[in-house]
């Protein structure tokens, strides 16, 4: 099928699935799949709404992430309740549903506590951020975020992120299920994903807060953490295999500040798999790092994001897509692309998922595959001069989704099923296709969610003991 005619058909499908809350458009509904029951798949989710966002932005169809914007402002949770059912000040919702009483229109926010596993949406409020950003490089109406509720909106957010903790480390922990894998996936502490939006967050309010006194205090603390947060991430999260032979060689149990091994991982955590699978060329940010761990595998969209939002150095960036090169019958497949790799089997299956019979081996968030992920690719691929990678995950989907209607995610190890439960004519993976068919005609339009390197904040880096 020509390209023209399959983004024909999901400009006319993303139309189609947008919501109107007193006759505006304030979003898009998860998915459109009458065959299926629709759970929570009526509603706009925050994270869901991002590409479909850019894509209507890049478009000139600013309207409708404008109205969603404001409305999400008014739904955020800004007071405290003593009540640790209720969701902490600051966080913005997982979803919304536009509701009706009587001839009055009202939104209907979830917050995690209707979700499957009451999971806490803790990137909804990181990707508000990004995309509030995004409305105002697109516009220029830096206005609006000068508006108090919006700046107000952004303290909220600074304060949950930024208040005080017990760890000692500058990422930021989250439970399980805070981010795109939303049920058990063993991903909680200091998950990939979390870390590379909660960069690119913090460097978002950098650029909308107010200069005033309150505005620059909170810059200061951004910072400062940043500083830090940087070298963490770029030092202790990569993986090649180099790392991979430092780590085999590690002392356990060392004492003291200037020890090698800091968090104490034990060479025999490395998996059989990963002395196999990483290339001679190439690397990856693991997934997760803490106190004795260290998760091994790959997770496509924190790497992606990472690159996108120069959280890695050019070399690590260029890096992570060679080793996607490398391995791209693995991680690209037939389907581009898996949300991790490999997938979680066995007893190790049973106990990390609790059994989850949606997230058996290679499904869903255990090792599916996610066309939405196209456009976090393409973004990457053209920021690091790797167009070939973009246009070759783009040459794998086309020929497929058109036909296959669209599907949320594909089973398999090569991706080559859909998903056993997988909706049809889900709203970001028609979004995530546009999305990277437009960056590739119009490379530029990276500028409206990408970073260059931070000089701000590496100024502020504090010496690692």
């Amino acid at each position: 099928m020509k390209r023209d005619k399959l983004v024909k058909a999901a400009e006319k499908l993303l139309e189609e699935s947008i919501i109107y809350y007193q006759q505006r458009p304030v979003g898009t509904v998860a998915a459109q799949d009458s065959e299926q029951e629709s759970l929570n798949y009526d509603q706009c989710f925050v994270r869901d709404f991002v590409p479909a966002a850019l894509v209507f932005l890049i478009q000139g169809k600013t309207d409708i992430v404008r109205n969603f914007l404001v409305e999400t402002v008014t739904l955020q949770k800004q007071e405290r309740i003593i009540d640790c059912y209720q969701p902490p000040p600051g966080l913005m919702p997982a979803s919304f549903k536009v509701e009706s009483m009587g001839d009055k229109e009202y939104l209907n926010a979830d917050f995690g506590e209707q979700a499957i596993g009451r999971v806490t949406p803790i990137d909804s409020c990181l990707w508000w951020m990004i995309l509030l950003r995004a409305y105002v490089k697109a516009t220029g109406e830096i206005s609006l975020v000068h508006q108090e509720e919006f700046q107000a909106a952004l303290h909220f957010i600074l304060d949950i992120c930024l208040g005080p903790q017990f760890e000692m480390f500058p990422t930021l922990l989250v439970p399980d299920g805070a981010c795109m894998i939303d049920r058990p996936m063993g991903v909680e502490g200091y998950p990939l994903e979390i870390q590379a939006l909660f960069y690119a967050a913090m460097r978002s309010a950098r650029e909308l807060l107010l200069p005033n006194e309150e505005g620059k205090a909170w810059i200061n603390k951004i910072n400062n953490r940043l500083g830090s947060f940087i070298f963490h991430i770029r030092f202790y999260y990569w993986l090649d295999i180099q790392q991979l032979n430092q780590i085999h060689r590690h002392k356990g149990d060392e004492f003291g500040e200037d020890v090698v091994n800091k968090f104490n991982i034990y060479p025999d955590s490395i998996p059989n798999w990963l002395t196999e699978w990483m290339p001679d060329r190439g690397g990856y940010l693991a997934g997760n790092l803490g106190p004795g761990r260290m998760d091994f595998r790959f997770f496509a969209l924190g790497n992606l994001m990472a690159i996108i939002a120069s959280l890695t150095s050019e070399e690590q960036s260029r890096g992570i897509m060679d080793l996607i090169e490398e391995r791209a019958s693995d991680l690209l497949g037939r389907m581009p692309m898996k949300i991790c790799f490999p997938a979680v089997e066995g007893l190790a299956w049973q106990i990390i998922t609790g059994s989850d019979p949606k997230n058996t081996p290679w499904s869903y968030h255990n090792g599916g595959s996610w066309p939405v992920l196209i456009w976090f690719l393409m973004a990457a691929a053209l920021m690091v001069g790797r167009e070939d990678l973009g246009d070759k995950a783009l040459a794998i989907a086309s020929p497929r989704l058109l036909e296959d209607q669209w599907p949320e995610y594909y089973d398999g190890k090569n991706g080559r099923l859909i998903g056993k439960a997988a909706r049809k004519n889900q709203t970001w993976t028609i979004a995530g296709f546009l999305l990277a068919h437009l960056l590739r005609e119009n490379p530029s339009q990276i500028s409206l969610f990408s970073f260059a390197e931070d000089t701000e904040a590496a100024a502020c880096a504090i010496p690692q003991r």
